[in-house]
């Protein structure tokens, strides 16, 4: 039985800066953590952000239970390329045999 996301799967590498809220001075960040294994896919579609608002996804993240990437965490994706964390979701079935993983969406 599979319990969560196969390695082999996971053929892309991110950077991810935890969003950990605001401060006077902006945005507060956790320190990066990279060459996380994740698969990465280009997407266009809408999801709605912490405040209920719905906003343009651009790509999709699938990475291995655990992963610390709330709403707001700065993202780079394997182009290079920086996104914003707009939602995660963690994906769990306990006793059925499809693998659990983190769902990321980044705009």
């Amino acid at each position: 039985m599979v319990t969560r996301v196969p390695g082999w799967l996971l053929r892309h590498r991110i950077a991810i800066e935890p969003y950990r809220g605001d401060t006077a001075y902006g945005p507060s960040f956790g320190p990066q953590v990279v060459d996380i294994p994740a698969l990465v896919a280009a997407v266009r579609t809408q999801v709605r952000d912490p405040e209920g608002r719905e906003v343009l996804a651009t790509a999709q993240i699938i990475a291995a239970p655990g992963l610390d990437c709330p709403p707001g965490s700065r993202v780079t994706l394997p182009d290079g390329r920086t996104a914003t964390a707009i939602s995660s979701a963690s994906h769990t079935a306990p006793g059925l045999p499809v693998p659990a993983s983190v769902e990321v969406m980044c705009g």
